[in-house]
């Protein structure tokens, strides 16, 4: 998400490739990405341990990283002045063997952190006090760096990096309570479970349903609603526009992640937790975020989300409440910022 959100914003005066080493170097790596999101759709609980045994192996922090030579072969077809890290763990092997690569004196190695929040569920391998730059979200962000070990005079608060859309203002909340059930791009979601809850209370409201690139997912809810005809459900296609739905959805539901929790500030959409099943360690940071800026709430049970809806939906005031909580706790510095601390930092060397 932080990749193409960058790649978006600087179509004009840089030149971008994308490159994800985690999949495309090694199959240990690709192996760890599956495992992570296989975790994360069927028991997030389970990362506790997955999390807890990356913090303590040093298997992204080797000076040559896994599948070093596919690495290789594109930095020296591309032969990038700056490589930008927007995973936690990218900021130490694979930028050591970038510099070997390329000459330590030629690329500059910057992190992007998008987590909210510092403690436990932040990665100590976002932090490479080696590295150039590091930019955080929000001043937490770089508390959380600094505190890891980043230099101060290396850290900076770069704010939200998401796509132009969610930049946009063409559409407000609509009169009627409407609800958005969002999944992660892997499809990671409780939809059935949550529309369940919501006719078991009688809590009828419309509900716009995101199923990521989860095929499974959208055919059970499709199930769910023909058998349902009363409920107005509907389920849009993995490329609508999400940022036009959040700002016209008076809550949406989602894991706690930060693209999606940073996503719901910036169009001011108040956030419904669905932490069914565990709260994975990352997504702590975002709850933390959340509860100590009152964007939303938790929602532990499936019959939670028809509690807070039939509350919000009887007093609208609440909702006006959150979403001037949001744009009180969103950064004031938008990705033209981001790129002009990107540009500065080229021209600098």
């Amino acid at each position: 998400m932080r990749a193409r959100a960058f790649t978006e914003w600087a179509d004009d005066g840089f030149i971008v490739r994308t490159h994800r080493p985690l999949e495309d170097s090694h199959g240990i790596y690709a192996f760890g990405v599956g495992l992570y999101n296989w975790i994360q759709s069927t028991a997030p609980r389970l990362h506790h341990i997955y999390f807890n045994f990356l913090e303590a192996v040093p298997i992204v922090r080797t000076s040559k990283p896994l599948g070093a030579e596919r690495y290789r072969a594109v930095l020296e077809e591309f032969r990038p002045d700056v490589i930008l890290s927007v995973h936690d763990s990218l900021n130490h092997g694979f930028f050591e063997y970038a510099r070997t690569v390329l000459g330590g004196d030629r690329v500059h190695c910057v992190t992007y952190c998008d987590e909210l929040a510092g403690g436990y569920g932040f990665s100590r391998h976002w932090v490479n006090p080696a590295a150039d730059l590091f930019l955080g979200a929000v001043p937490a962000t770089c508390e959380a760096a600094i505190s890891c070990g980043m230099p101060p005079e290396k850290t900076r608060v770069a704010g939200f990096l998401n796509r132009r859309v969610f930049y946009e203002t063409d559409s407000e909340p609509t009169d009627e309570f409407t609800l958005l059930l969002m999944a992660s791009g892997r499809g990671a979601q409780n939809h059935v479970r949550f529309l369940d809850a919501l006719r078991r209370a009688g809590v009828d409201v419309p509900v716009n349903v995101l199923c990521g690139m989860s095929a499974m997912a959208a055919k059970a809810v499709t199930t769910w609603a023909v058998a349902n005809p009363a409920w107005r459900v509907r389920v849009w296609p993995s490329d609508s526009n999400v940022a036009r739905l959040m700002r016209s959805a008076s809550a949406v539901v989602a894991r706690p992640g930060t693209g999606t929790t940073s996503e719901a500030v910036l169009s001011r959409c108040p956030l419904l937790l669905n932490g069914l099943g565990g709260v994975m360690p990352q997504e702590m940071l975002s709850v933390k975020f959340c509860r100590r800026h009152g964007l939303g709430e938790l929602l532990r049970r499936p019959d939670d989300l028809a509690r807070f809806v039939a509350a919000w939906r009887v007093k609208p005031s609440l909702l006006a409440e959150v979403r001037q909580r949001m744009q009180a706790a969103c950064p004031p510095s938008d990705p033209r910022e981001f790129l002009k601390t990107i540009a500065g930092l080229v021209q600098s060397r």
